[in-house]
């Protein structure tokens, strides 16, 4: 197969895409001490810049908000430092990379975080897995509400993230709103049981999330904001009680900030919700359209050739396969990712797949 669809140039923005095949957020915690993106990043990330676009990683936005121990940060001159030379080794082989700013929430723990107790929308903890910790896998602990004067200064937060992007060079910011972290967790009824401003019908549930966006968008220009969004995924014991309403309803709502693209996981790791999600966010929202979760290449193409997505974001085959999208291309067979190595440190299992050129050279 050829797949025209997805080796098609989009316009995604700001930003001239020259294919369709994005690379999706993976958390790898390869971070150096201090939440730093050291050399080990760099080499990861340059070895995949052939994808139409990079979105990195979840990183978090302000300090003290830890929720994988060995995530990278973007608060610090540091990290910045250390983000730039990713970019820059991106920018080097002719790629885009954009980062994802994220707030942990209740995903975060006080093992990870000197103590202190996470917070969210409601005093509700993450019961459906542990947290991995420097003393080992921990429960999560029930975490503290957020009082409505505080949220300023998250959003506050968000706003000097995108600055810190901006001056690291990436080329665009994606707003995490999906997964169980602090935005989600406003965001669906599940996790959010306060009242007040942010809590009770959606349009205050969303309140957060379009505060954020409009703080970010102050910051980059809506040409070069993106937002991920994940209304079915039960992960961080996340549910809503109408997945395919919110959808629709933010779908929509969304078109006044005029974002670069939106972002839509369209199932659930667990398989607890099922729906389609999709047609709603396609229906409603006006810009790029992205599709997320278990796509092959045949899927993928075929979707965009149908108009139900703009791009499609890969995750695990862009673990094992750097230049994933020359092995679309050529037909060759994948690499298969070693999910032991995911979340460890090292360039084992990271650094260490074979590009084609390689394989060829040592067979």
């Amino acid at each position: 197969m050829s797949y025209d669809a997805l080796f098609a140039p989009l316009k995604l923005g700001a930003l001239d895409l020259p294919n369709r095949i994005l690379m999706a957020p993976l958390t790898r915690c390869r971070a150096e001490d201090g939440h730093v993106p050291g050399p080990l990043m760099a080499q990861y990330y340059a070895q995949r810049a052939s994808a139409g676009l990079i979105v990195a990683e979840a990183t978090m936005a302000m300090e003290g908000n830890s929720a994988f121990w060995r995530e990278p940060g973007i608060y610090s001159k540091a990290q910045i430092e250390g983000w730039r030379r990713v970019t820059q080794a991106i920018h080097d082989k002719g790629g885009r990379i954009a980062l994802q700013i994220w707030h942990g929430g209740r995903a975060c723990h006080p093992l990870l975080n000197d103590g202190a107790i996470p917070v969210a929308p409601s005093p509700i903890a993450i019961t459906d897995d542990d947290v991995l910790t420097p003393q080992g896998k921990q429960p999560y602990v029930t975490p503290r509400e957020l009082r409505d004067d505080e949220i300023a200064g998250i959003v506050a937060g968000f706003a000097q993230a995108a600055r810190n992007a901006k001056e690291a060079g990436f080329d665009a910011v994606e707003l995490h709103g999906a997964n169980g972290y602090l935005l989600d967790e406003f965001l669906r009824d599940g996790a959010n049981k306060r009242s007040g401003p942010y809590g009770g019908p959606l349009e205050n549930r969303a309140r957060l999330l379009f505060e954020a966006l409009e703080a970010v968008t102050t910051v980059w220009g809506a040409e070069r904001v993106g937002l991920r969004i994940s209304p079915l995924n039960s992960y961080n014991s996340m549910k809503d009680s109408d997945p395919v309403g919110l959808t629709a309803w933010l779908a929509e709502r969304l078109n006044v900030f005029g974002l670069a693209y939106l972002h839509v996981m369209r199932a659930d790791f667990a398989n607890q919700q099922k729906a389609d999600v999709l047609t709603p966010a396609r229906a409603g929202f006006k810009g790029v359209l992205i599709g997320n979760m278990g796509y092959d290449a045949a899927e993928a193409d075929a979707a965009i050739r149908a108009g139900q997505l703009d791009a499609v974001a890969f995750g695990a085959p862009f673990i094992a396969n750097p230049d994933f999208p020359a092995r679309i291309k050529s037909g060759a067979p994948l690499n298969a990712p070693n999910p032991a190595t995911f979340y460890t440190q090292g360039a084992a299992g990271y650094t260490d797949y074979p590009a084609l050129a390689e394989q060829a050279a040592t067979s």
